[in-house]
């Protein structure tokens, strides 16, 4: 396979964007490929960003998961813009973290919260806490 039609950084980014709308809205990946016409199979590989994503299905997607096609992107820049070899904790990157229901739901309720100031204060004590509660602390 050429490298221009293997899957990029953005390609991973946009499946697990994929991955995180389809648990918020309590769907399987066989369900999600009932609505497209698709197999479980191929939803899961464009959600592990095995496979790239056609602009022409991203639409289908967005449409279906009633959602507008630039959710995809959210966060793509700061995410772009980080070296390849480094997150911004400083440690190796490696594949993006695989997110488990817990997580995704405490993202899906942050995502619902307007105010911006109390987003960025429930964002700085979370780290915070988790700062408290690494090993090394």
């Amino acid at each position: 396979m050429s490298e221009s039609k293997l899957p990029s950084k953005i390609d991973h980014l946009v499946g697990q964007r994929l991955r995180w709308r389809r648990r918020e809205l309590k769907l399987t990946q066989e369900q999600l490929g009932e609505k497209l016409g698709l197999t479980f199979q191929q939803v899961q590989k464009y959600e592990k960003g095995v496979n790239r994503i056609s602009a022409g299905r991203l639409y289908e997607m967005s449409t279906v998961l009633d959602i507008p096609i630039l959710y995809f992107y959210e966060g793509a820049e700061d995410y772009l813009a980080l070296p390849a070899n480094v997150r911004e904790d400083n440690e190796p990157a490696g594949p993006l973290p695989q997110l488990d229901q817990e997580a995704m739901e405490l993202l899906a309720a942050f995502q619902q919260i307007a105010d911006e100031e109390l987003r960025k204060s429930l964002l700085s004590t979370i780290k915070a806490a988790a700062a408290a509660s690494a090993p090394n602390s």
